[in-house]
């Protein structure tokens, strides 16, 4: 008789690869919803901000997510529509149109996936931290003057200066009017939950202060029926019109060349700045792999060109989002293109739920960020330690809000490599022989029977000479003794520019006379 023998059927267990891809998978699935609460209020809150209708925030921002998250160049930053460009995308809006904008943000992006490619995303790391950060302050003064007026559902006047000068007429016209009171009410009670609720950390890390303080406000304003202005709602699909051939001829109009060159550059570089800049800054909050500057950049590129595409807002790595990222236990980029799909999600199915938000919670929550891009807590031992940066930083934030973004940054560069060149090229002059002769009429070291009168004066330079320094560096050798030989030293220059080199040539010749009274004994080579 045959037997058979039944199989012991095993229960199955996961090995340990498939536990660790279970482990990090939930991590990012937590991540991605925290990020999603996160980057709804700013997505919208950038969007009215800029301008345009809230809609095209979550364009970005899906956009931000499902392409740029997959892309290579940074595994846990995440990228959307950022505070640091709402000026410039207002400004633009204003000039062109909002059907030119996404020409310009095409434009834009073609230009940051040339750079990446020709490897230059490395080379923004070289950008002076004091522009950057004057940058940011400049950004944030014009944010909150602008949002000011909106935090009391009034309407802006346009540039930052005249946002600026119009102040005082606004607190008049609010205190005036109950409908704005109650406006400003709900806005600043807005910025205080932002500021409070981080405090209550527990909380804070199941849900981010900006939702919080945005269903608060919308809550108030829907029991108590307040009469403040809501988010005008369009729908996605109606707010989605790509560029097409009179936009970008637009562009090109008598006129508006320069200008449009200018904002596509100012788009370019800031974004490109503000999102290498908050790689770096997320690379230093977790241990995984580090970015690649040059994938990166061409990442962020891909993503605007096809945000210019839709005519979406522009995008930037946005620090806050990142940052939030990291801290709700993010591993891979799965977590930032999930929440990607759950903006996408939202904005398909919920569309309606944006306009019961009052337009006044939404600026405070810019109100909020403009005073976090400020460098209040820096700014004291920057003075204290680096006084040229911190006039940098203070001259680029004052140029960007008394002109534009594009001028404030230029101006702002300039004057670091001028604050460079000034600190590089030190030059300092060592006189030897200029003491008083000894008693005997004689000098030490030198013969007997030569009189002290005629005894040489050796000048010695050290350092970097360039025409920065030349007006004290002639003022020291003119300040010599008329009637003593002077014996000048240039080996210890690691630098002579050619306007110091003839300067001091013509001293030398004016110096000799007839009598010769000075000679140079080491010339190095002018360039």
């Amino acid at each position: 008789m045959r037997r058979f023998r039944v199989a012991r059927l095993r229960t199955f267990r996961p090995s340990i690869p498939s536990r660790q891809a279970l482990s990090l998978w939930r991590a990012d699935v937590t991540a991605s919803l925290v990020v999603f609460l996160v980057a709804v209020p700013l997505c919208v809150g950038v969007a009215v901000a800029s301008g345009v209708p809230a809609e095209l925030g979550l364009v970005t921002g899906i956009v931000g997510g499902l392409l740029t998250g997959l892309l290579p160049g940074s595994s846990l930053q995440v990228s959307g529509p950022a505070a640091g460009l709402t000026v410039l995308v207002y400004e633009a809006v204003q000039e062109y149109g909002l059907g030119t904008l996404g020409a310009l943000v095409l434009i834009a992006g073609v230009l940051q996936v040339a750079m990446g490619a020709l490897r230059l995303g490395r080379w923004f790391r070289a950008i002076s931290v004091a522009v950057v950060q004057g940058m940011l302050a400049g950004i944030g003064l014009v944010l909150i003057a602008g949002q000011l007026y909106a935090l009391a559902d009034a309407k802006a006047r346009g540039s930052g200066p005249a946002n600026l000068g119009g102040l005082p007429e606004l607190a008049a016209d609010t205190a005036a009017s109950p409908d704005a009171l109650a406006a400003l009410a709900v806005g600043a009670g807005t910025i205080v939950l932002l500021a409070l609720w981080p405090k209550w950390r527990r909380a804070a890390r199941v849900v981010p202060a900006p939702l919080v303080a945005v269903a608060l406000a919308t809550a108030v304003v829907f029991v108590l029926e307040l009469p403040v202005a809501r988010v005008e709602v369009a729908g996605l699909l109606e707010v989605v019109q790509p560029p097409g051939g009179a936009d970008f001829l637009r562009l090109t109009e008598a006129g508006a060349v320069a200008g449009a060159l200018g904002t596509v550059l100012a788009f370019t570089l800031i974004a490109s700045a503000e999102s290498l800049f908050s790689a770096a800054a997320v690379d230093r909050l977790h241990d995984g792999p580090k970015t690649d500057y040059d994938r990166e950049l061409m990442a962020q590129g891909a993503g605007n060109t096809v945000c210019g595409l839709l005519g979406a807002l522009p995008m930037t790595a946005v620090i806050v989002r990142s940052a939030a990222n990291v801290h709700a236990g993010a591993r891979t980029k799965a977590s930032r293109v999930l929440h990607g799909v759950w903006l996408l999600v939202f904005a398909v199915a919920f569309p309606v739920a944006l306009g019961v938000v009052p337009v006044a919670a939404l600026a405070g929550v810019l109100v909020h960020a403009g005073v976090k891009l400020l460098p209040v807590k820096q700014w004291r031992p920057l003075w204290r330690e680096h006084r040229g940066e911190a006039v940098v930083l203070a001259a680029t934030a004052v140029a960007i809000v008394a002109t534009n973004m594009f001028e404030g940054v230029l101006l702002g560069l300039l004057m670091a490599v001028a604050k460079s060149a000034w600190e590089t090229s030190h030059v300092h002059l060592e006189i030897v022989g200029l003491d008083e002769p000894a008693a005997d009429g004689t000098v030490a070291g030198r013969e007997p029977d030569v009189p002290a009168a005629r005894l040489p004066i050796r000048v010695r330079a050290l350092g970097n000479a360039t025409f920065l320094r030349l007006p004290k560096l002639l003022d020291q050798l003119e300040a010599l003794p008329e009637d003593r030989e002077v014996e000048l030293d240039l080996s210890g220059l690691r630098h002579l520019d050619r306007a110091c080199a003839t300067a001091l040539g013509a001293w030398e010749e004016q110096r000799r006379g007839p009598e010769g009274t000075a000679r140079q004994e080491a010339r190095t080579a002018a360039p």
